[in-house]
């Protein structure tokens, strides 16, 4: 049986190499509350502003951590929508991001996750959407 504790630990060894690459830490990892940072630098558009795709990505990673915590041992959560509103840039600094649950059912769970800069003013709000789907009791090796 997997426990929250443990996939928690996965999430933070096995961040991916997107994630890698952008920077993101999870600091947080709670059924309830999910939160990472990332740096704006070396995360911008050519304007020299946080690119949205980043927002979106950092967004995305939230909302899957936090739907592979509810989902439970015998299920895993892969994302099938995400949006995101971009409120005002970030030039410089790290960027926060929370992922709280809107909704989490049996076989989809939606999360809200606010972007936030260093002096707490949103940037970005995204919202996601996760399958739950069933895993295969007897995986091909």
């Amino acid at each position: 049986m997997t426990t929250a504790e443990e996939i928690a630990e996965f999430a933070r060894a096995n961040m991916g190499a997107l994630n890698e690459r952008m920077g993101i830490e999870l600091v947080d990892v709670t059924p309830d509350r999910v939160v990472a940072t990332m740096p704006v630098e070396g995360n911008t558009q050519p304007y020299g502003l946080l690119h949205g795709g980043a927002s979106v990505v950092l967004a995305e990673t939230l909302g899957s951590v936090a739907a592979a915590l509810n989902a439970g041992p015998d299920r895993f959560a892969v994302g099938v929508d995400i949006n995101a509103t971009h409120h005002r840039s970030a030039t410089k600094g790290t960027v926060t991001g929370v992922a709280t649950p809107l909704h989490r059912g049996r076989s989809m769970a939606s999360y809200e996750i606010v972007i936030s800069d260093e002096e707490g003013r949103r940037v970005c709000t995204s919202r996601i959407t996760c399958a739950l789907l069933a895993r295969d009791p007897n995986p091909q090796g």
